[in-house]
C-alpha cells in the first residue's frame, strides 16, 4: 500500500511541477509544450499505463485493508480510544472516495478532453509546429470561482490523505 502511494505521490509531484509553469509563467506556451512532451512520448505513455495500474492497485489494496479492519471488529467498541488509531487513519476510507470522485470529475474536465477531445481543445502553433492549447483551457476553467473553491477543497483533503502516509516522527500533532 505504502509503494503505490508513494509513487502515486511522485506522479502527483510531476503533475504539479507543469501545473505550476502556468502559474509561474504569463504565456502558457511552456504548459503546452510539456503536455504535448508528456502526450506524445513513448515512455510517458508506458508509464500512464503504468501509473493507472498503479491508482487501480492502491484503491485495491485500500478496500481490501478497509474491509479487513470492518471485519475484524465487526461490534464497534462502546467506548472509543482514540490513542489507538491515529487522527488521519481514521478517515482514510472517506477521504479516498472523494478523491476518486475528483479525479473522475478531473479526468473527465482534462484528461479525456486532451485525449479525445480534439475538436473542443483550441490548437495554437509555436515555431511552426501545431500544439493543443490546453494552458489556455486550464486558465479559463480556473476563472470560475465554483471550480476553483472545488479544486481547493478536493485538494485540502488529498493533502489530508497524503498525511496519512507520513511516517509518524513528521507528524507530531498526532
Amino acid at each position: 500500500m505504502a509503494l503505490a502511494g508513494l509513487f502515486l505521490v511522485t506522479f502527483l509531484l510531476v503533475h504539479l511541477g507543469i501545473n505550476l509553469t502556468l502559474i509561474l509563467f504569463e504565456d502558457p506556451r511552456i504548459f503546452n509544450i510539456a503536455a504535448h512532451f508528456m502526450a506524445t512520448n513513448f515512455l510517458i505513455k508506458v508509464f500512464e499505463i503504468v501509473l493507472f495500474g498503479g491508482i487501480l492497485l492502491h484503491i485495491i489494496y485500500g478496500l481490501i485493508l478497509q474491509l479487513l479492519n470492518w471485519i475484524a471488529r465487526p461490534v464497534r467498541y462502546k467506548v472509543n480510544n482514540p490513542a489507538q488509531t491515529s487522527f488521519f487513519s481514521k478517515f482514510m476510507i472517506h477521504t479516498a472516495v472523494i478523491i476518486l470522485v475528483f479525479m473522475v470529475i478531473h479526468l473527465f474536465d482534462f484528461y479525456f478532453k486532451a485525449k479525445f477531445g480534439h475538436g473542443h481543445v483550441a490548437e495554437i502553433t509555436y515555431n511552426g509546429k501545431l500544439y493543443h492549447d490546453l494552458g489556455t483551457m486550464v486558465i479559463e476553467k480556473f476563472q470560475i470561482l465554483w471550480v476553483d473553491i472545488f479544486y481547493i477543497a478536493c485538494f485540502l483533503f488529498l493533502g489530508f490523505h497524503l498525511l496519512h502516509g507520513l511516517p509518524q516522527h513528521f507528524r507530531p500533532w498526532d
